[in-house]
């Protein structure tokens, strides 16, 4: 993985291209992020950093070893820390060190994860795109999930077999999404297209496909 930032999906506009095309975008308020812990491969066994999103000024929030986390390399207490990743040349980072939208610009490549929205409990239909039978000439069969094995051989069902369930609320990662424009001033990315979970969601932004 390449080097990101943590943010909040604000919502969903769309901007207008040098052709005067509309280009649908999902704006993220990404950082600033502070670099928490530094991870070596000689101490750790690999490369990574660790970085805190949204300062919290009420310490009775936080739990006491993390106050000791945060205590020890003196950064302001964070409500949400995530690790990224180093494969190399994405340049030396320390500890205290703010990340900002500066690390992006426009026409770079990033891929964008979160938490997808929950929908609770679904039939086959929704979650798997089930077929369905018919809905007219008395028919009496309509969304249920019919068979899902055979009778004689092998009498049983196969593991994984796709049923209803609870659907959502599960991590997944959209890539190659294209960044239009970085608003430093205001921490705001701009990325082409759609990025999992609601409006409001954390993310996680990071550079490559």
């Amino acid at each position: 993985m390449a080097i990101g930032l943590v943010g909040r999906k604000v919502g969903m506009t769309q901007v207008f291209d040098e052709r005067g095309k509309a280009v649908p975008v999902t704006v993220i308020q990404a950082g600033p992020c502070p670099v928490v812990q530094r991870k070596t491969a000689d101490r750790d066994g690999y490369e990574a950093i660790q970085i805190g999103f949204e300062t919290l000024t009420n310490q009775n929030r936080v739990p006491r070893p993390l106050r000791g986390h945060f205590d020890k390399v003196q950064t302001a207490y964070q409500r949400f820390l995530r690790e990224i990743r180093l494969r190399g040349g994405e340049g030396e980072f320390a500890v205290g060190q703010i990340l900002t939208v500066s690390v992006f610009a426009a026409g770079d490549r990033v891929r964008v994860s979160g938490i997808t929205k929950g929908r609770g409990f679904q039939g086959g239909v929704k979650r798997w795109n089930y077929r369905g039978g018919a809905m007219t000439h008395g028919a009496m069969f309509h969304r249920a999930p019919g068979s899902i094995g055979a009778s004689s051989y092998p009498s049983r069902v196969f593991r994984g077999h796709r049923m209803p369930g609870h659907m959502g609320a599960q991590r997944a990662t959209v890539r190659g999404l294209r960044v239009v424009s970085v608003d430093a001033e205001n921490n705001l990315v701009l990325v082409e297209g759609a990025v999992p979970g609601p409006s409001g969601g954390m993310v996680t932004i990071q550079k490559g496909k």
